[in-house]
């Protein structure tokens, strides 16, 4: 069963990417493997942000409707 991947472990998994590429020593072929892996973790986490923040708006605009603002 493949297991969803959540902003929390998105987040984990690009400060190992970080970790790794402080490396001194590291090929500069593995440099861009984590790279591309990385930039497709921070692609994740935006588009998962901007979903969030999305469904806040909508849930503020409702609220606003209906007159049960705080």
């Amino acid at each position: 069963m493949a297991k969803t991947k959540t902003l929390e472990t998105a987040f984990e998994e690009l400060d190992g990417i970080v970790t790794k590429m402080s490396e001194r020593d590291i090929p500069l072929e593995d440099a861009f493997k984590l790279y591309q892996d990385g930039m497709k973790l921070v692609k994740f986490c935006s588009s998962s942000i901007d979903r969030v923040e999305k469904k806040i708006i909508e849930i503020q605009g409702a609220e606003e409707y209906d007159g049960s603002g705080v």
